[in-house]
């Protein structure tokens, strides 16, 4: 038995890859074993508390801190034998593989979860953590290319001479893709700014509608018609946005005339009208009502009020009812609306000089 453990192979004898492997086995079992408590105590504790914090320390413990320490476990399990240099070498880059991935890994979760925290406290927050996915996808390209960079530097490649060579070509890629560049520069803006959000309703220029989706270039609104209308992200930072969904409340202003044989009692009593008329109305606060002015063909009155709600349906209720007891009042009080009229007024001259 003592000759078998005294047997060399590659440099290293066979009692000597005996506790190496012990060495791991026993270390995983404590790590496994740990891993555990932590799982049934600490977990219970996040439980009771309000912060996700904790939470997120023990989901990275989990998905970080647990294989980081089965490799340090092998590791040392290793480093217990005697190794070629050429075994060390690639031990070593094995180690740098390993720390930069989960390192990279622990960067992005956590930049991520700093976000989702950021981007729930805000209105419709979970609707937009759906729209973290491009986000991410930028943010972690920057990353994992940060990451080799590390990794390139460390195993003794000129990282310098690397980035000036592609610094050089990065400035022609640059200016031949400017516009995408720009897109993707403005998706940052639309997602931190929140100039408008999913399911916004917007005017731009003429084109309005309904906000649908925003990407990494463009962004996708559904028109009142039926149609997706389609705008690239530079086009939409660059113009001026009317944005309905956060009016808190809508102005409106409206005009009535009356035939000019309405009575001086009766023109008294429409302003009063106009204002009962508003009032009826529920979310509606009154501004005024006046005659306004003399028309070519009417005695014309001008109303204003607030509806108290930015949906545009509930404006056109609250619309037609103020008009329909508009038209009751009036038809009760016989006051009639006015039409474009021309009254014509003939003379006979002709029978004048006659009977003269």
């Amino acid at each position: 038995m003592q000759e078998f453990l005294n047997q060399v192979i590659y440099g290293n004898r066979v009692q000597a890859y005996l506790v190496a492997v012990g060495i791991i086995i026993l270390g995983l079992i404590v790590v496994r074993v740990v891993n555990h408590i932590i799982d049934n105590k600490l977990k219970k504790l996040t439980k009771k508390t309000d912060t996700i914090i904790d939470d997120f320390l023990i989901e990275s413990i989990d998905r970080f801190g647990v294989p980081v320490l089965h490799f340090i476990v092998i590791y040392l399990g290793i480093k217990t034998l005697k190794l070629s240099e050429q075994v060390e070498d690639i031990l070593w880059v094995a180690t740098l593989v390993f720390v930069i991935f989960f390192a990279v890994r622990f960067i992005s979760t956590t930049i991520l979860l700093l976000l989702r925290t950021y981007v729930r406290r805000q209105e419709n927050g979970e609707e937009k953590v759906k729209q973290l996915g491009g986000v991410m996808l930028i943010i972690n390209v920057f990353i994992w290319v940060g990451g080799a960079l590390v990794l390139l530097d460390n195993i003794g490649v000129d990282v310098t001479a690397m980035i000036a060579g592609l610094g050089i070509g990065g400035i022609a890629i640059a200016l031949a893709a400017q516009n995408i560049l720009g897109d993707l520069f403005n998706y940052f803006v639309i997602f931190f700014d929140r100039p408008f959000e999913i399911g916004d309703f917007i005017i731009i220029d003429n084109k309005m509608g309904v906000v649908e989706y925003i990407g990494i270039k463009t962004t996708r609104v559904k028109s009142l018609t039926g149609e997706q209308l389609v705008f690239s992200n530079s086009d939409l930072t660059g113009s001026r946005i009317h944005n309905y969904k956060r009016m808190e409340r809508r102005r409106i202003a409206f005009k009535i005339g009356v035939t000019y044989q309405t009575s001086l009692e009766q023109v008294k009593q429409i302003p009063k009208v106009l204002q009962e008329a508003v009032e009826s109305q529920e979310k509606t606060q009154f501004d005024r009502a006046h005659f306004m002015s003399y028309g070519e063909s009417s005695l014309d009155f001008e109303v204003v009020y607030y509806v108290l709600t930015s949906d545009y349906n509930q404006y056109m209720d609250i619309q037609q009812g103020i008009n329909l007891h508009i038209f009751a009042a009036f038809e009760k009080m016989g006051v009639e609306f006015a039409y474009p009229t021309r009254t014509l007024f003939v003379t006979n001259q002709g029978k004048e000089e006659e009977q003269q």
